[in-house]
């Protein structure tokens, strides 16, 4: 652990808001007994994530929140967004809405990919924060407690499309299905704009190591695009199937293309609806 759960409460009440540390204290925590969950998070890094997120989210995407009444609020729900902007701020920033857009606050926990958790350091802190490993264990034991997962299907292809590549949905994985059907839990679709023109990408290179690639990209920083995050209604997969469908490989199939068609319809929407990238 970095340092302990008393100094990332003193940073937050130093750099966050008081709302931060409210919406911290009202977030449902299942203690396993030594004051973290059986994942590694804690409340008092939940609130140092919020803090450092907050001004990101406030003026540098300035982002805008659609159809949040759309998330239960409470039980198990997968959250399936579209990914990209080649460094991971929509995540960041998806993970802020909701527990801003949630009454009590719920902590989306987001399934990072395989080589997260060997980055020293920031794995550890992420996990404290909520993060967690893609393993089967670790997405059936939050979803049989009644956690929200939040699932990037197109994984790392996503978040490293090429500028010319934009809003073009990548291979659809469909194990958030598989999730969702085995262990009674509705689905929300998300539709994330802007995020594409934050930071165009317009080469990779391929390194050995836990990181896959090298982006080269058109601008060193993100640029202050301005974030849209569009909700849809839940696909209610705990009703249309049953747990054993979760076998069917057409089944699985189906539901994910399902929830495929509402993000792209969700993005296509966000389009529609957005005046400018930096507006």
């Amino acid at each position: 652990m970095p340092f302990p759960p008393a100094i990332a409460r003193a940073i937050t009440r130093v750099i966050g808001k008081k709302s931060v540390s409210e919406r911290a204290e009202r977030l449902h925590f299942p203690n396993a007994g030594h004051g973290y969950d059986q994942f590694g998070m804690h409340p008092d890094f939940v609130a140092l994530g919020d803090a450092i997120a907050s001004p990101v989210y406030d003026r540098y995407f300035r982002v805008k929140s659609y159809g949040a009444e759309n998330i239960p609020k409470e039980g198990p729900v997968v959250l399936a967004a579209n990914h990209s902007g080649t460094l991971p701020f929509d995540g960041m920033m998806l993970w802020v809405d909701v527990l801003r857009n949630t009454d009590p606050p719920r902590n989306p926990r987001p399934v990072a990919d395989y080589f997260v958790s060997s980055l020293p350091v920031v794995s550890t802190l992420f996990a404290r924060a909520g993060v967690v490993g893609g393993s089967r264990g670790n997405v059936r034991a939050l979803l049989e407690s009644g956690g929200m997962l939040m699932i990037f299907p197109e994984g790392t292809p996503g978040i490293g499309k090429l500028y010319r590549d934009r809003y073009k949905l990548q291979e659809w994985r469909k194990g958030h299905a598989e999730l969702a059907i085995r262990h009674n839990a509705p689905i929300v679709p998300v539709g994330i704009v802007g995020a594409e023109e934050q930071m165009p990408q317009i080469a990779r290179i391929p390194i050995p190591g836990p990181v896959p690639y090298l982006p080269i990209t058109a601008t060193p920083l993100p640029m202050p695009v301005r974030y849209h995050v569009h909700y849809g209604e839940p696909i209610p997969t705990h009703l249309d199937y049953d747990p054993e469908d979760a076998d069917d490989p057409e089944k699985v199939a189906e539901a994910a293309r399902r929830v495929r068609d509402a993000v792209q319809e969700l993005i296509h929407k966000g389009l529609d609806m957005r005046e400018g990238v930096f507006t």
